[in-house]
Protein backbone atom coordinates (compact mmCIF):
# COMPACT_ATOMS: atom_id res chain seq x y z
CA UNK A 1 0.00 0.00 0.00
CA UNK A 2 1.01 3.30 -0.50
CA UNK A 3 1.83 6.05 2.21
CA UNK A 4 -1.09 8.04 2.02
CA UNK A 5 -3.23 4.16 2.04
CA UNK A 6 -1.84 3.58 5.18
CA UNK A 7 -1.95 7.28 6.51
CA UNK A 8 -5.71 7.13 5.95
CA UNK A 9 -6.34 3.59 7.20
CA UNK A 10 -4.67 4.33 10.11
CA UNK A 11 -7.45 7.33 11.29
CA UNK A 12 -9.66 4.45 11.52
CA UNK A 13 -9.79 5.39 15.20
CA UNK A 14 -11.32 8.72 15.10
CA UNK A 15 -14.87 8.55 15.20
CA UNK A 16 -17.54 6.04 15.01
CA UNK A 17 -17.65 6.29 11.10
CA UNK A 18 -21.22 5.70 9.54
CA UNK A 19 -24.14 4.97 11.19
CA UNK A 20 -23.41 0.73 10.90
CA UNK A 21 -20.57 1.29 13.35
CA UNK A 22 -22.93 3.28 15.86
CA UNK A 23 -23.25 0.21 18.24
CA UNK A 24 -19.93 -1.46 17.46
CA UNK A 25 -17.50 -2.30 20.19
CA UNK A 26 -15.21 0.14 21.59
CA UNK A 27 -12.03 -2.53 22.78
CA UNK A 28 -8.74 -2.69 21.09
CA UNK A 29 -9.28 -5.92 19.65
CA UNK A 30 -12.09 -5.05 17.59
CA UNK A 31 -10.38 -2.01 16.68
CA UNK A 32 -7.32 -3.99 15.21
CA UNK A 33 -9.63 -6.10 13.43
CA UNK A 34 -11.78 -4.16 11.88
CA UNK A 35 -8.62 -1.88 11.09
CA UNK A 36 -6.92 -5.08 9.52
CA UNK A 37 -10.30 -5.89 7.13
CA UNK A 38 -9.70 -2.45 5.89
CA UNK A 39 -6.88 -2.07 5.28
CA UNK A 40 -6.90 -5.68 3.15
CA UNK A 41 -9.66 -4.48 1.40
CA UNK A 42 -7.96 -0.94 0.24
CA UNK A 43 -4.74 -2.99 -0.81
CA UNK A 44 -6.78 -5.69 -2.99
CA UNK A 45 -8.96 -3.02 -4.64
CA UNK A 46 -5.44 -0.95 -4.94
CA UNK A 47 -3.61 -4.00 -6.19
CA UNK A 48 -6.13 -5.04 -8.70
CA UNK A 49 -7.28 -1.47 -9.90
CA UNK A 50 -11.05 -1.71 -8.75
CA UNK A 51 -11.82 2.09 -7.98
CA UNK A 52 -13.00 3.71 -10.80
CA UNK A 53 -14.16 7.38 -9.56
CA UNK A 54 -17.52 8.40 -10.01
CA UNK A 55 -18.30 4.90 -10.59
CA UNK A 56 -21.71 3.12 -9.26
CA UNK A 57 -21.27 -0.53 -7.55
CA UNK A 58 -23.96 -2.77 -7.02
CA UNK A 59 -23.21 -4.69 -3.73
CA UNK A 60 -24.64 -8.18 -3.55
CA UNK A 61 -26.19 -8.63 0.14
CA UNK A 62 -27.05 -12.55 0.91
CA UNK A 63 -27.50 -11.76 4.46
CA UNK A 64 -24.70 -14.03 5.58
CA UNK A 65 -21.38 -12.88 7.49
CA UNK A 66 -19.87 -11.78 4.29
CA UNK A 67 -21.95 -9.67 2.61
CA UNK A 68 -22.76 -7.65 5.59
CA UNK A 69 -19.11 -7.35 6.04
CA UNK A 70 -18.12 -6.83 2.57
CA UNK A 71 -21.24 -3.68 2.57
CA UNK A 72 -19.91 -2.26 6.49
CA UNK A 73 -16.21 -1.92 5.42
CA UNK A 74 -17.12 -0.55 1.54
CA UNK A 75 -19.58 1.75 3.78
CA UNK A 76 -16.49 2.83 5.97
CA UNK A 77 -14.62 3.80 3.58
CA UNK A 78 -16.79 5.43 1.76
CA UNK A 79 -17.96 7.66 4.87
CA UNK A 80 -14.19 8.52 5.16
CA UNK A 81 -13.86 9.52 1.06
CA UNK A 82 -11.61 7.07 0.33
CA UNK A 83 -13.57 5.12 -1.78
CA UNK A 84 -15.01 7.41 -4.59
CA UNK A 85 -17.79 5.68 -5.96
CA UNK A 86 -21.51 5.33 -5.58
CA UNK A 87 -23.19 1.96 -3.21
CA UNK A 88 -26.36 0.18 -3.99
CA UNK A 89 -26.90 -2.64 -1.91
CA UNK A 90 -28.87 -5.62 -4.02
CA UNK A 91 -30.40 -8.88 -2.58
CA UNK A 92 -32.11 -11.23 -4.90
CA UNK A 93 -35.14 -13.14 -2.80
CA UNK A 94 -34.88 -16.40 -4.81
CA UNK A 95 -38.06 -17.87 -3.34
CA UNK A 96 -36.49 -20.37 -0.27
CA UNK A 97 -38.99 -21.76 1.84
CA UNK A 98 -38.89 -19.77 4.89
CA UNK A 99 -37.09 -16.61 3.42
CA UNK A 100 -36.82 -13.84 5.85
CA UNK A 101 -38.00 -11.52 3.58
CA UNK A 102 -38.25 -8.50 6.29
CA UNK A 103 -34.60 -8.22 7.89
CA UNK A 104 -32.61 -7.13 4.93
CA UNK A 105 -34.88 -3.90 4.27
CA UNK A 106 -35.64 -3.42 8.00
CA UNK A 107 -31.18 -3.05 8.44
CA UNK A 108 -30.76 -1.28 5.61
CA UNK A 109 -33.80 1.31 6.19
CA UNK A 110 -32.20 1.58 9.47
CA UNK A 111 -29.26 2.41 8.69
CA UNK A 112 -30.36 4.54 5.34
CA UNK A 113 -28.39 2.35 2.89
CA UNK A 114 -29.38 2.77 -0.44
CA UNK A 115 -30.32 -1.03 -2.05
CA UNK A 116 -33.18 -2.54 -4.31
CA UNK A 117 -34.20 -5.87 -3.08
CA UNK A 118 -35.42 -7.97 -6.00
CA UNK A 119 -37.48 -10.89 -6.28
CA UNK A 120 -36.86 -13.77 -8.79
CA UNK A 121 -38.13 -17.56 -7.57
CA UNK A 122 -34.96 -19.31 -9.17
CA UNK A 123 -35.79 -21.71 -6.06
CA UNK A 124 -38.44 -23.58 -8.09
CA UNK A 125 -36.49 -23.53 -11.14
CA UNK A 126 -33.34 -25.14 -9.57
CA UNK A 127 -35.58 -27.75 -7.22
CA UNK A 128 -37.42 -28.17 -11.24
CA UNK A 129 -34.18 -29.37 -12.70
CA UNK A 130 -32.37 -31.35 -10.71
CA UNK A 131 -33.18 -34.01 -8.88
CA UNK A 132 -34.41 -34.19 -4.80
CA UNK A 133 -31.30 -34.71 -2.22
CA UNK A 134 -29.33 -32.95 -4.94
CA UNK A 135 -26.72 -30.35 -4.33
CA UNK A 136 -28.53 -26.76 -5.83
CA UNK A 137 -25.40 -24.57 -5.10
CA UNK A 138 -23.84 -24.56 -8.50
CA UNK A 139 -27.11 -24.02 -10.52
CA UNK A 140 -28.17 -21.25 -7.91
CA UNK A 141 -25.56 -19.58 -8.17
CA UNK A 142 -25.37 -19.36 -12.08
CA UNK A 143 -29.13 -18.04 -12.03
CA UNK A 144 -28.34 -15.54 -9.04
CA UNK A 145 -25.14 -13.95 -11.18
CA UNK A 146 -27.26 -13.80 -14.00
CA UNK A 147 -30.16 -11.88 -12.38
CA UNK A 148 -27.69 -9.55 -10.34
CA UNK A 149 -26.18 -8.63 -13.95
CA UNK A 150 -29.80 -7.65 -15.18
CA UNK A 151 -30.54 -5.53 -11.95
CA UNK A 152 -26.88 -3.58 -12.20
CA UNK A 153 -27.44 -2.87 -15.93
CA UNK A 154 -31.25 -1.45 -15.40
CA UNK A 155 -29.30 0.62 -12.07
CA UNK A 156 -26.49 1.83 -14.50
CA UNK A 157 -23.73 0.47 -12.18
CA UNK A 158 -20.39 -0.50 -13.82
CA UNK A 159 -19.39 -3.79 -11.52
CA UNK A 160 -21.29 -6.30 -9.01
CA UNK A 161 -19.22 -6.30 -6.41
CA UNK A 162 -19.47 -9.78 -4.61
CA UNK A 163 -18.11 -10.68 -0.45
CA UNK A 164 -15.66 -13.68 -1.75
CA UNK A 165 -12.74 -13.91 0.81
CA UNK A 166 -9.63 -15.73 1.43
CA UNK A 167 -10.77 -19.00 1.87
CA UNK A 168 -13.09 -18.71 -1.12
CA UNK A 169 -10.36 -18.18 -3.51
CA UNK A 170 -8.27 -21.06 -2.17
CA UNK A 171 -10.97 -23.56 -2.17
CA UNK A 172 -11.27 -22.62 -5.90
CA UNK A 173 -8.07 -23.45 -6.33
CA UNK A 174 -7.72 -26.88 -4.92
CA UNK A 175 -10.65 -27.88 -6.29
CA UNK A 176 -9.69 -26.78 -9.86
CA UNK A 177 -5.88 -28.30 -9.44
CA UNK A 178 -7.43 -31.86 -7.88
CA UNK A 179 -10.54 -32.46 -9.86
CA UNK A 180 -10.20 -30.42 -12.79
CA UNK A 181 -6.73 -30.14 -13.80
CA UNK A 182 -5.85 -26.69 -14.24
CA UNK A 183 -4.80 -23.83 -12.29
CA UNK A 184 -7.59 -21.19 -11.97
CA UNK A 185 -8.89 -19.39 -8.86
CA UNK A 186 -11.10 -17.13 -8.41
CA UNK A 187 -10.23 -14.09 -9.76
CA UNK A 188 -10.32 -10.47 -7.48
CA UNK A 189 -11.49 -8.73 -10.91
CA UNK A 190 -12.99 -10.03 -14.25
CA UNK A 191 -15.00 -8.76 -16.77
CA UNK A 192 -18.28 -10.54 -17.55
CA UNK A 193 -18.98 -12.47 -20.96
CA UNK A 194 -20.52 -10.16 -22.43
CA UNK A 195 -17.95 -7.12 -21.56
CA UNK A 196 -20.07 -4.66 -19.92
CA UNK A 197 -19.44 -5.19 -16.15
CA UNK A 198 -16.75 -5.85 -13.83
CA UNK A 199 -17.00 -8.81 -11.13
CA UNK A 200 -15.05 -7.21 -8.00
CA UNK A 201 -14.08 -8.94 -4.72
CA UNK A 202 -12.50 -6.73 -2.41
CA UNK A 203 -12.20 -9.00 0.16
CA UNK A 204 -9.66 -11.14 -1.47
CA UNK A 205 -7.27 -10.55 1.10
CA UNK A 206 -9.43 -11.39 3.82
CA UNK A 207 -9.51 -14.03 6.19
CA UNK A 208 -13.26 -15.93 6.67
CA UNK A 209 -12.39 -16.34 10.67
CA UNK A 210 -11.64 -12.51 10.64
CA UNK A 211 -14.85 -11.84 8.61
CA UNK A 212 -17.01 -14.57 10.91
CA UNK A 213 -15.62 -12.45 14.21
CA UNK A 214 -16.35 -9.17 12.81
CA UNK A 215 -19.96 -9.89 12.04
CA UNK A 216 -20.60 -11.38 15.59
CA UNK A 217 -18.94 -8.55 16.88
CA UNK A 218 -21.47 -5.79 14.93
CA UNK A 219 -24.33 -8.25 15.16
CA UNK A 220 -25.39 -8.28 12.07
CA UNK A 221 -28.84 -10.20 11.64
CA UNK A 222 -27.75 -13.12 9.72
CA UNK A 223 -29.65 -15.33 7.29
CA UNK A 224 -28.59 -18.79 6.95
CA UNK A 225 -27.71 -20.47 3.60
CA UNK A 226 -29.44 -23.89 3.90
CA UNK A 227 -32.71 -22.47 3.85
CA UNK A 228 -33.14 -24.49 0.65
CA UNK A 229 -31.72 -27.80 2.73
CA UNK A 230 -28.87 -27.72 0.21
CA UNK A 231 -25.42 -27.97 1.33
CA UNK A 232 -22.49 -27.01 -0.90
CA UNK A 233 -20.71 -29.64 -2.41
CA UNK A 234 -18.64 -32.60 -0.67
CA UNK A 235 -15.68 -31.47 -3.00
CA UNK A 236 -15.70 -27.80 -1.78
CA UNK A 237 -16.42 -29.16 2.22
CA UNK A 238 -13.27 -31.31 1.40
CA UNK A 239 -10.78 -28.37 0.44
CA UNK A 240 -12.08 -26.39 3.57
CA UNK A 241 -10.87 -29.54 6.00
CA UNK A 242 -7.95 -29.96 4.00
CA UNK A 243 -7.17 -26.20 4.13
CA UNK A 244 -7.88 -25.66 7.84
CA UNK A 245 -5.75 -29.44 8.10
CA UNK A 246 -3.06 -27.38 6.97
CA UNK A 247 -2.98 -24.11 8.71
CA UNK A 248 -3.31 -25.83 12.31
CA UNK A 249 -0.07 -28.31 11.47
CA UNK A 250 1.41 -25.27 9.52
CA UNK A 251 0.05 -21.95 10.70
CA UNK A 252 0.24 -19.13 8.03
CA UNK A 253 0.10 -21.71 5.30
CA UNK A 254 -2.79 -20.08 3.49
CA UNK A 255 -0.96 -16.48 3.88
CA UNK A 256 2.00 -18.43 2.19
CA UNK A 257 -0.28 -19.70 -0.39
CA UNK A 258 -2.01 -16.24 -1.24
CA UNK A 259 1.38 -14.84 -2.02
CA UNK A 260 2.58 -17.80 -4.50
CA UNK A 261 -0.77 -17.06 -6.36
CA UNK A 262 0.24 -13.60 -7.15
CA UNK A 263 3.73 -15.13 -7.65
CA UNK A 264 3.98 -17.16 -10.88
CA UNK A 265 6.58 -17.75 -12.84
CA UNK A 266 5.56 -19.06 -16.01
CA UNK A 267 8.65 -20.51 -17.08
CA UNK A 268 8.40 -23.11 -14.50
CA UNK A 269 5.29 -24.03 -15.10
CA UNK A 270 4.30 -26.63 -17.85
CA UNK A 271 1.97 -24.29 -20.17
CA UNK A 272 3.17 -23.71 -23.39
CA UNK A 273 0.43 -21.28 -24.39
CA UNK A 274 2.57 -19.09 -21.46
CA UNK A 275 6.08 -19.78 -22.05
CA UNK A 276 7.33 -20.41 -25.55
CA UNK A 277 9.69 -23.44 -24.36
CA UNK A 278 10.00 -24.01 -27.96
CA UNK A 279 12.10 -20.75 -28.97
CA UNK A 280 14.35 -21.34 -26.11
CA UNK A 281 17.82 -23.15 -27.18
CA UNK A 282 21.34 -23.17 -25.23
CA UNK A 283 24.31 -21.86 -26.99
CA UNK A 284 27.27 -24.21 -26.70
CA UNK A 285 30.23 -22.83 -25.67
CA UNK A 286 33.08 -22.87 -28.36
Amino acid sequence: MTSASTAAVSEIEEGPGHSLFAGAPGGVEFNKLRKRLVRQTREAMETYGMIRPGARWLVALSGGKDSYGLLAILLDLKWRGLLPVDLLACNLDQGQPGFPKHILPEFLNRHGVAHRIEYKDTYSIVTDKLPQGSTYCSLCSRLRRGHLYRVAREEGCSALVLGHHREDILETFFMNLLHGGRLAAMPPKLVNDEGDLEVLRPLALCAEADLARFAEAMDFPIIPCDLCGSQDGLQRNAMKAMLEDFERKMPGRKDVMMRALGNVNSSHMLDPRLFDFAAIHAEPKV
